[in-house]
């Protein structure tokens, strides 16, 4: 049995954009909600949710029933965390709080097995080569891995062409919140400077010949990223659509 392709990976190298929902909630149903409303791919938020590398599983397999592709953000850019992301069969990973190319360097190195990096090879009888039937994994998995790192200090907007330039680097994406918060503007991502920062950061992430990444639930910036080429955008996130549809139901 031969490694499945990633196809987001796939999908952001040909230049298409896709859109996906944020998945927040510790739930396998809101999970199997999601990935059947027809996202091209659905993240596990693990940094702001709570971080169960069981329910991860779970939830994985929840996507992989409806055959909706899964992304990661993993809390913090340690190598066992992410050696166990990538273990479990996880192909994208989104790292929080990269500030310079030296971090997304050792990120990289963590998400790659030798000679390339420094993963641990251990994933003979893990999910990740379906418990060892996948014969071409060690050979196979650092071609199908997909690395995002998240821009979202001011420290990570000046080094935004070095960070997006890093190999092994597939794209960079931008935290509009913690942005928005390290430029002085709490609460406010819809802040001239921060709308300003973010669009020449997506200028120059393309210019490196990497794909772009962002979240945001306003139509007008939808449709305004949508034109500048973002790839990778989250639209919609599992627990702000239960909160607003209850909202809307006791409103009527």
């Amino acid at each position: 049995m031969k490694l499945p392709p990633n196809q987001i990976k796939t999908s952001l190298e040909g230049g298409e954009m896709t859109t996906g929902c944020w998945l927040s909630l510790s739930s396998v149903e809101t999970t199997e909600i999601a990935a059947n409303a027809g996202f091209d791919w659905c993240l596990i938020d693990g940094e702001h949710s709570p971080w169960n590398p069981t329910l991860v599983l779970d939830r994985l397999r929840a996507l992989d029933a409806a055959r909706c592709q899964a992304a990661l953000r993993v809390p913090v850019a340690d190598d066992w965390i992410i050696k166990q992301a990538l273990d479990m069969g996880v192909q994208t990973l989104l790292v929080p709080m990269v500030h310079n190319a030296a971090a997304a360097a050792d990120i990289v190195a963590a998400t790659r097995y030798p000679p390339l990096g420094r993963r641990g090879m251990g994933a003979g009888g893990a999910r990740a080569t379906r418990y060892g039937r996948v014969t071409d994994y060690d050979t196979s998995a650092n071609n199908e891995v997909l690395l995002l790192v998240q821009a979202e200090s001011r420290e990570a907007i000046e080094n935004i062409d070095e960070i997006a330039a890093t190999e092994g680097v597939g794209g960079v994406f931008i935290g509009p919140s913690d942005l928005s918060a390290d430029m002085g503007f709490v609460g406010n991502p819809n802040a001239p400077e921060v709308i300003s920062a973010i669009e020449t950061s997506i200028a120059r992430i393309h210019a490196a010949g990497k794909a772009s990444g962002i979240i945001t639930f306003d139509p007008a910036h939808i449709t305004r990223y949508r034109e500048l080429g973002v790839q990778f955008m989250a639209v919609a996130a599992d627990g702000l659509a239960l909160q607003h549809g209850l909202s809307a139901a006791l409103a009527v």
